[in-house]
């Protein structure tokens, strides 16, 4: 099993809503940032990633849980967990959380989205490229 890799976030005034909190969508968009990240700090280049080539990644679920209102300043980290399904697709899994300063964490939401790689022109499955593979396993 591979270690979580940690994302450390401030909540921005552009991620809330007409209610101050954190709007739904964002939610998600926060925890693909992490993603991001993720993939970055294992050293894939994100702009041949995500331009596209020989294969894309898209999503093709995301759901997201939400325990505790986030709110512009608030200081969060997006834990994420990356799991191998099958030889095209994975699914990361997200926990979102307020670090107390007593050292204790405090969930604020949960998260998953899935992935699966195709073939961009065709559009049916091809199995994941060895970077990605290797990046699941850290």
């Amino acid at each position: 099993m591979n270690l979580p890799f940690i994302y450390d976030r401030t909540i921005h005034f552009c991620d809330t809503d007409a209610a101050g909190v954190v709007y739904f969508a964002n939610g998600l968009s926060i925890c693909h940032e992490a993603y991001e990240a993720s993939l970055a700090a294992s050293g894939i280049e994100l702009q041949s990633f995500f331009r596209g080539g020989a294969i894309a990644v898209p999503i093709t679920h995301a759901s997201i849980d939400f325990f505790k209102p986030m709110i512009c300043g608030d200081r969060i980290a997006v834990s994420l967990v990356k799991t191998l399904l099958s030889p095209d697709s994975f699914q990361i899994e997200y926990q979102l959380f307020f670090d107390l300063e007593s050292g204790e964490k405090k969930a604020i939401a949960k998260a998953l989205t899935k992935h699966v790689c195709i073939n961009p022109i065709t559009r049916k499955r091809f199995n994941l490229p060895q970077d990605i593979l290797e990046w699941l396993t850290i």
